[in-house]
This record gives C-alpha cells, structure tokens and sequence, in this order.
C-alpha cells in the first residue's frame, strides 16, 4: 500500500514535534500551535477529532480538540483552555501539551480506561489574537483581541499606541524626574518604582508611564492601542458596563459566543478546568455565611466548597507548588462564568508563580526570585532617552522585561506540562459514576414481583454541582423502568427523577411489577453517563 506524500510529510513532523516534547524550550506561536494541533488528529484519527468555531476579529480561528472513544458528545465531558488572558501563554501550552500528553498515553490501561469513560474538549488558545503579540517584533502583554475600539471614548479608534522609544523590541515604562511626581525608588528595590507612601514620610519625584509618547494629547499614554476585548472580561457573570476592554455587550465577541454556544449545547460536561489568572486551585474558594444580596449567588455553595478544596489539596499533592497569590477577582472572568452561570464545577490556575512575602513589593519579589534562580534577562536597565512630551526634563525607559511575571522560562514548560497532566488525568478518574446496588428481585405471590435497588454514584464528584442543580443547561437524572410484553407496573413510576447525588451518595428506588418476563432498568445523565440491568421475573 503507497502511503500519501503529504501524509508521509505529516507523519515525519509530527515525530519530529514529539520528539522535541520532553524539552521543549520556547513557546508556540499560532502557526506552530495550529500545526501540532493537526498533527495530533492526524496521527489520532480515532480517538481525536478538531473542530474551527469561529474567526476572531483578527481572522485567527477558535479550534477544540475532542478526545475520546465511542459516542464523545453522550459521555461525561471534561472541557479544558488555555488563553483566556492573552498574555498568559503558559495556560496554551499546558493545554495543548495535556492534549498531546493524553493521546500519547492513550494505550496505557488507565488512560484507555479513563478515555472509554470520559470526553475531554480541549481548547488551546481562545484569545490567539493577544498571544501573538508575545511573537511579534515589538513586545507588550496584550490581552485584547483584533477588534478596533475607542477605549478612551475620543471617537477616535486606536489612535495612542505604544511606542519603542529605546528601540529594544519591548514595551516597558518610561520614567521622568518631576517633582509633582508621585513615584518612587522602592526600598526594596531601586530598579522598581512605587508610589510614593506619604504615611511613611515619603514624597515622590518621578511620573510613571507605559513606555510611548502621548499621541492624542490627552494626557494619558498609550491608553487606546491596537484592539480590543479581552476574552476573559466579556462573560455574562458580573460583566462591567462599559469597562475598559469589555467589549459593547457581553459575549459581543465571535470567539466568546461560539465557546459559550459549544459549552451550552454539551450538556455532558461536568467540569470546567482553566488555565489563567483566576485561581481556586492554588487557593480554594470559601462560601460565604452572609446572606445573598438580590437573590444573586456569589460565593461558591457549601456543597461546591468541600469538592473544590479536594481538588485543590491534590492540585498541590500532585505539582509540588505552594504559597499561591491572592489573584484579582476581574469582572466577566470566564472560569467563575464557567461556574456561577454555566454551572458546572469549575478549577482556575495560572499554574505558576514566584514567592511574594505578605506586604512585599511583587516586582520586588519577582526580581529576587530571578537572581536567586540565575535569570538575568529579565530587567532592561533604566536608560536616558530624550521624549519630546518632556522637553527639558529628565527622561529614561526601562523596567522588567513583559511576560517573565506570568510565564515561567520555557525550558520549565516540560515539567509543568507532565505535573498538570497527571494531575487533570487523576480528577477525571474521579468523575461521577453510577451503579446499581443490592438489586433484588421478590416473588410476592399471584404472579407479582417486587422490585428493589439502590443507585449509588461511586465517583467523587457528585452527579452535577451544587450551583447547577436548579440550572436549566444541566441535565436532570432519570431512572426508567421498561417492563417487556405483558408486564405492567403496578406501584412507582416508569420514568422518573433522581436527586443530585453527592460521591457516595445512594438512593432507593422500589417497583411492584405484575408479570413474568425480562425487565430492563437504565438511570442516569449525559454528564453522569448511564448505568443499566435487566431482571429476569419467573
């Protein structure tokens, strides 16, 4: 048999892709990251399919790999991303290598079990517009996608980019000796500006601004550039009206449409995993004992809590990390979206950090821990520049270098990317799963037989989240009795509903059925999966 040259091609790089895998050292841009994606459905066909949802403004597609056997859409579904925050591009690579990791060992017996019994949707990178910026000539952290906005309301769109003054391929802070200025050298650090704490005494004497020039004449820098909406601000759960970077309405954006419509229209999936700034992994999430104002649930529930910190103690169990930061709760964030409105139980990481004392200076910290660790290209040293918004005056750029605060080096991507592997691998296997128990047949006489069983979910999780109990995109279990040819039921009902059921939890169902023959019982959901039996009535 003659095997296709473009196949032969792609079967050629895609060894060469997993050869590189355990070291690689430098991070995939979109076209890098398209490729291997490809590859990986190439060399899968059976077990990974990949699907575009949508363009961004930008003309990047959105794409979701499936991956999993049988019926994947009727299975309980775990869906994973990566990119929700663009300057994030650790969150890519953690989803991409998850992908490529549980396809590898696809023909180990546990995960040829786990797949047989669970759909994972992985999305690597839903903001591809922002990451690239990491790529491009010149650097900054944008979170934003390509879709022009007014973001300072001028009626004019981009008009106040930032600019490489110094010519180094990076966007970081210019500096200008004032008086009225309200930075300063921080104790901690001198490289590091502060604001200057007039409860200790201090006084400033320097302004502070993201490197550029003020084009617009407004005062302000670099307040309204290329794009945009960022992916991770334009979610329906406490969404900001006219927030910066919100975008005109929520999910006004093609790619946060089509992932919300996806999520929506998979009433298998039962957990959300993300890969970003917010964070309930490192630290888990508390319910709150105060009442709810409006109606409106805003803290996790009780019965959230206790799964969330169980999957938190094996977060850190697993990736050997701790001293997580306290992150920034931001407005329309998709990982609480993913929990408070599409509810299901939802896990957020950015997977990565450095050690910041309680009332330390993170910059400070940040560049401690790179002298500690031998990470020298991290800072751009501060160096005079002449800015012609500041005639006169003395101006200099510098500062540390975009990226290195929330993307670990590359050369650690590998270790990262095996940790969280195992760790997401080893929650799965604690899906919910159903069972009949004590299944018992009785004669009572005149050609009755009554009927009896428990239900039990054997798994961890329970069979949806608390949150999602009362929620009309979660799929509400059943149990079904279906009595043969002249069999008919005299007590309890053919078809009904069964209560949430939290990990080993049961529940006790009992028919009398009138007739001789073979009875068949199925319960379950399409995010609990199916359990059935047949009893034989003589």
């Amino acid at each position: 048999m003659r095997i296709p040259f473009r196949l032969l091609i792609m079967t050629v790089a895609f060894c060469a892709v997993i050869l590189r895998l355990p070291a690689q050292a430098q991070y995939s841009n979109f076209k890098t990251m398209s490729q291997k994606i490809d590859l990986l459905s190439h060399e899968y066909p059976l077990l990974c399919s990949v699907k575009s949802l949508a363009k961004t403004a930008g003309g990047k597609e959105i794409r979701v790999i499936t991956i999993g056997t049988g019926e994947k859409d009727n299975k309980p579904g775990i869906a994973l991303f990566g990119g929700v925050e663009g300057n994030h591009l650790l969150g890519t690579e953690l989803a991409l290598g998850f992908a490529g990791s549980l396809l590898q060992e696809s023909y180990a017996p546990e995960i040829k079990k786990l797949l047989g019994k669970i759909t994972f949707y992985v999305f690597p990178d839903v903001s591809p517009d922002a990451t690239e910026q990491y790529f491009a000539e010149i650097k900054y952290e944008r979170t934003v996608n390509g879709r022009s906005t007014d973001d300072d309301r001028d009626f004019i769109f981009d008009e106040d980019p930032a600019e490489d003054l110094n010519k180094d391929g990076f966007i970081t802070l210019i500096r200008i000796k004032d008086p009225s200025g309200k930075y300063t050298e921080s104790k901690e650090d001198k490289r590091i500006m502060v604001p200057a704490d007039l409860s200790e005494g201090e006084t400033g004497s320097y302004l502070v601004y993201s490197e550029g020039i003020d084009n617009d004449h407004d005062g302000s820098f670099n307040e309204d550039g290329a794009g945009g909406v960022n992916f991770n601000r334009n979610f329906t759960f406490n969404y900001e009206e006219f927030g910066l970077n919100a975008g005109l309405y929520p999910v006004s954006e093609p790619e946060t449409k089509a992932v919300a419509d996806f999520l929506y229209a998979r009433f298998n999936i039962y957990a959300v995993f993300t890969f970003g700034p917010q964070d309930n992994l490192g630290k888990p999430m508390k319910s709150s004992d105060q009442p709810e104002k409006d109606d409106r649930i805003t803290s996790i529930l009780k019965t959230d809590e206790i799964i969330n910190k169980v999957v938190s103690d094996k977060y850190h169990e697993i990736t050997v990390v701790n001293g997580a930061p306290v992150t920034e709760t931001t407005s329309g964030n998709f990982m609480e979206w993913a929990y408070f409105h599409y509810g299901r139980y939802s896990f957020g990481t950015p997977a990565w950090w450095f050690p910041v004392e309680k009332g330390k200076n993170s910059s400070a910290a940040f560049l401690k821990y790179a002298e500690m660790n031998k990470k020298n290209d991290v800072f751009i040293p501060w160096r005079e520049i002449k800015h012609p918004d500041f005639p006169g005056k003395t101006a200099e750029t510098g500062g540390i270098k975009p990226f290195v605060m929330i993307n670990p080096p590359a050369d650690s991507l590998s270790l990262l990317i095996a940790r969280n592997y195992k760790f997401i691998t080893e929650i799965a296997a604690m899906h919910p799963e159903l069972e009949f128990l004590d299944l018992k047949s009785e004669n009572a006489g005149e050609n009755i037989f009554r009927i009896s069983l428990k239900l039990h979910n054997k798994g961890i999780f329970a069979t949806c989240a608390g949150i999602g109990e009362n929620n009309i995109w979660t799929r509400i279990m059943r149990i079904t009795v279906e009595p043969a040819n002249g069999q008919t039921i005299l007590s309890g009902k053919k078809v009904q509903q069964v209560e949430r059921l939290e990990g080993n939890q049961s529940a006790e169902f009992s028919w009398l059925i009138s007739g001789k023959g073979s009875l068949k019982i199925t319960a379950g959901a399409l995010n609990t999966g199916s359990v059935s039996a047949e009893v034989e009535l003589r």
